[in-house]
């Protein structure tokens, strides 16, 4: 299978504290692909080298075989990864409708002025509107995102994700703060993306993740402990001693009945 991207002995060291130490896993293309630890694993340090937040202080980074390790991250965006944060980076006093159309215009390298405003570019408009009713927003398009509940910016921060035409798509935390009927909603929503977009996602809610990913990589103090099935992890003694210290202690990952 192909890999959308693959790591090779990434680490970031701040100082003697190493963040992220050696760490190597792939993502297939077209996976749902997640990404789990204790608090302090390194998650979101390793988010930031994939994105190009960070440069990384040693290792690759390899989309669909490309080295773009000595990337920034605008010119990863350029070239197909896209991330979401774990805090809103939405344009709360624009709407719905002009937040994705910000995003894909500027995708598209189409700018804009006071004299010539978004709404007359017929293509980007007939984009966003499909995009936000792909995430199920488009009956609120024009109301300000600033009055949306949490889970609907979530949900826009995915059509935004979207008009940046991703081939591998970041999720930070997407479930973070939501409650139960918006995480199912969101979850729904992951499930319909279209295979030509591959997902990883960090997510502390393993409910989640488990219904989530076919993949899931454990990260344990910076260091890779185990990429598996999801039930891979959950057989685990490595990853229960990981979680909770003591390998015959837990049912943290035991599926309840259905």
């Amino acid at each position: 299978m192909t890999a959308a991207l693959e790591l090779r002995s990434v680490s970031q060291h701040f100082g003697s504290l190493k963040a992220v130490d050696d760490v190597s896993f792939s993502v297939t293309a077209g996976s749902r692909h997640a990404v789990i630890g204790p608090n302090g694993a390194g998650k979101s340090t390793l988010f930031a080298l994939i994105a190009g937040t960070r440069p990384a202080t040693a290792g690759r980074v390899l989309l669909e075989g490309r080295d773009v390790s000595g990337m920034r991250e605008h010119n990863r965006v350029g070239h197909g990864i896209v991330r979401t944060f774990q805090h809103s980076s939405l344009f709360l006093g624009c709407t719905v409708l002009e937040n994705v159309l910000l995003a894909a215009g500027r995708r598209a390298g189409t700018s804009w002025s006071m004299l010539r405003p978004l709404r007359r570019y017929r293509e980007l408009q007939d984009t966003g509107h499909a995009l936000l009713d792909r995430v199920g927003l488009e009956d609120r398009h024009a109301a300000r995102a600033g009055s949306l509940s949490h889970g609907e910016r979530r949900q826009l921060e995915v059509a935004v994700a979207l008009a940046c035409r991703p081939r591998l798509l970041l999720l930070d935390e997407p479930a973070a703060g939501m409650s139960p009927a918006e995480t199912a909603r969101f979850s729904q929503l992951v499930r319909e993306l279209p295979q030509d977009v591959t997902v990883l996602l960090v997510e502390h809610d393993l409910d989640v993740v488990f219904g989530l990913a076919d993949t899931v990589t454990v990260l344990h103090l910076g260091r890779h402990l185990l990429t598996g099935t999801p039930a891979d992890v959950r057989a685990s003694s490595e990853v229960q001693t990981a979680y909770l210290g003591a390998a015959d202690s837990s049912d943290l990952f035991v599926e309840e009945p259905s």
